[in-house]
């Protein structure tokens, strides 16, 4: 098939230099544990701070409830996401599933959704971070240093990080996710052997006597749905496995089982903290914490042995920015490979690291905190609203990637899939429909309505710019050539 002017779908394919790709490699390097580490790394900053809002939302009640409901929607989508990564083992991940299924404009919006995910996410995480940081510091040192300083030396030192190449990223995770999963195992103990846990408290948040409001439920049935993009924390990320996938030794077998691991930690690691930190610090507390793990450790040990623990408490931050950074470079860099947005950020240099991308994501996701923390982030602080911002995306994305399963699994049936979901495609429909109703309960919640509606806003411009120039641009990417040639390539 000759690539020097191919128009398919509404789309332009354009031929590039000899080079193109030479300058575009990334080294296979991770194995099974590799991959469980990164899922594990992405996502459990979660565990130390973020979920908590999610009580202030709906409650103790509200926020188990949604977390029982987020259960089965990582089920039934990493299932899904397993099947479809084996049958396409490419960096594209959720852009190139939905490319297949949906044409360009499908896999642009689910990728584009990606995109606005994990660089928020990326974002948030510096946010808890650098306040973490900076309570332990000012505690043992009596240093204060301003937030966004903070913001920038974080990004500076993980950016270089991910840049150093794959094998290091890849050996960074797993030893974080070790020690995060075995701060979380010594906050239990402590916890535990401390006296001070109140089963109680749990439910310490007023009912506001609205019609389905109880001690159970003190916001209604309403919080439940408020409090679930607060949940998701705790497992978002997991889902980017399959940016791995062009680095990975055995991709269609590993990365089905490593995403079986890293949920299965998850959840246990997320009812430890949901129960445990909840009932020393109390709902009404732990719904407004900052640092809600290092308050707990406070309430033990004192407010100086606390800080001390938090630096351990800290790595578990730090683990997700190496993971999530990971997925948002790899993420730009495959829609970057097939032109989707400016070809120079796929670019990898020596280290076969797709370096200008995460620089560039980097910048966005710090305008971003910068800009929100000035104008008052609605009365919220401003790690809230970027991560509602992320769990938009996030939701999105799952939800285009649970129609996509359902395309793929009609439109062929005959496709190769080394890996078959479990729950198939009524799995599929019930993660995409709990995916669906959290999309929707972002627009109900007038605190961070103003953040979305801005996100929506920057969607509708980027697209436009797809349709008037970027379209006619494209490149027959790994991605893309598996879309255009064939149902069962």
């Amino acid at each position: 098939m000759s690539t020097d002017k191919l128009k398919v779908s509404g789309v332009t394919y354009n031929s590039q230099a000899p080079d193109y790709y030479e300058k575009r490699q990334l080294k296979r390097t991770a194995g099974r544990w590799s991959l469980w580490g990164l899922a594990v790394a992405a996502v459990i900053s979660g565990d130390f701070s973020g979920w908590n809002f999610g009580i202030a939302e709906g409650g103790f009640g509200g926020m188990l409830v949604a977390f029982a409901i987020l259960i089965v929607m990582y089920y039934g989508l990493m299932f899904a996401i397993g099947e479809m990564s084996a049958a396409m083992p490419h960096t594209g991940g959720a852009y190139s599933f939905a490319r297949k299924a949906m044409g360009p404009w499908g896999g642009f919006v689910t990728g584009l959704a990606e995109t606005i995910e994990y660089v928020a996410t990326t974002a948030v995480v510096v946010y808890f971070s650098a306040g973490y940081a900076a309570g332990i510091v000012s505690e043992l040192l009596g240093f204060e240093m301003a937030a966004w300083v903070w913001w920038i030396v974080l990004y500076a030192i993980f950016i270089l990080l991910n840049s150093a190449g794959s094998e290091i990223s890849f050996k960074f995770s797993i030893v974080v996710s070790i020690l995060s999963i075995g701060i979380l195992l010594v906050f239990a103990v402590m916890v535990l052997t401390s006296g001070q846990f109140n089963w109680d408290s749990l439910w310490n948040i007023p009912s506001d006597g609205g019609a389905t409001s109880s001690s159970f439920l003190p916001f209604g049935v309403m919080g439940i749905l408020f409090a679930i993009p607060f949940g998701v924390w705790l497992f978002l990320g997991i889902e980017a496995l399959p940016l791995a996938a062009e680095e990975a030794h055995d991709p269609a077998k590993d990365i089905p089982k490593a995403g079986i691991w890293a949920r299965g930690t998850l959840i246990a690691t997320g009812l430890l903290v949901l129960f445990l930190n909840t009932g020393i610090l109390g709902a009404q507390t732990t719904g407004e914490a900052g640092e809600p793990l290092l308050d707990a450790f406070r309430v033990i040990v004192g407010d100086t042995w606390a800080a001390v623990l938090g630096l351990f408490a800290l790595i578990g931050l730090l683990a997700s920015l190496q993971g999530i950074m990971f997925a948002y470079g790899r993420n730009m860099y495959s829609l970057s490979r097939a032109g989707y947005y400016p070809k120079a950020l796929s670019v990898t240099g020596k280290r076969q690291a797709p370096w200008a991308a995460l620089v560039v994501g980097g910048v966005i996701g710090f305008v971003s905190l910068v800009v929100i923390d000035a104008t008052g982030g609605s009365g919220s602080p401003a790690g809230a609203i970027v991560l509602n911002i992320a769990v938009w995306g996030a939701m999105l994305a799952y939800l285009m990637q649970m129609i996509s399963f359902v395309i793929l699994r009609r439109k062929y049936p005959d496709l190769n899939r080394p890996y078959i979901s479990p729950w198939g495609l009524k799995g599929a429909v019930i993660a995409g429909i709990i995916a669906f109703l959290s999309f929707i309960g972002f627009l109900l919640n007038p605190t961070f309505r103003p953040a979305i509606f801005a996100i929506i806003i920057v969607y509708v411009v980027v697209l436009a710019v797809f349709a008037i120039w970027g379209r006619h641009r494209l490149v027959l990417s790994p991605e893309e050539k598996y879309a255009v040639e064939g149902a069962n390539k």
